[in-house]
């Protein structure tokens, strides 16, 4: 082998381990980034068929993922991915309504969720779960917007 060829092989693996640390540091930076999370308005939701007493849906800019407080229990879903996880409160920042929480505070396992249903009621889109295998339901209304998109 030649010197020249070791060179550029170098340089080559040199280049390769640069570009491979770029594109993993966005990742790393985002997973930590704290988001705003934001009010849902309009949204309803229902805990065994019935208004909790206290509770409140949240978005953020990132599409498809909400933010629930049921009561003192916070939830994290991923509606895309169909998983909900149980947010350690400590770990949210409220300021008055809106909420600001990170990523890299996502708990490792999502609590189990059987009979998920996910439909379109026409302006509004319905989420309804089990929280664990014998657990209560949850159930959510989305509102879409004037376009018949989701807002969240």
């Amino acid at each position: 082998m030649s010197a020249q060829f070791r060179w550029l092989a170098r340089v080559a693996a040199a280049l390769a381990i640069c570009l491979s640390c770029a594109f993993f540091a966005p990742a790393q930076n985002e997973a930590a980034r704290k988001y705003t999370w934001k009010p849902l308005p309009f949204a309803i939701l229902r805990f065994n068929d019935e208004a909790p007493n206290s509770w409140n849906i949240y978005h953020c800019e990132r599409k498809g993922l909400l933010l629930v407080r049921l009561w003192k229990r916070y939830l994290f879903i991923d509606v895309e991915e169909e998983e909900v996880y149980d947010l350690d409160p400590q770990k949210l920042t409220i300021q008055g309504e809106t909420v600001s929480w990170s990523f890299a505070d996502l708990p490792d396992n999502p609590i189990h969720t059987p009979d998920w249903t996910d439909r379109n009621i026409g302006r509004m889109q319905r989420l309804r779960f089990r929280l664990g295998k014998d657990g209560h339901f949850l159930e959510l209304q989305l509102p879409f917007d004037i376009n018949g998109r989701p807002i969240y």
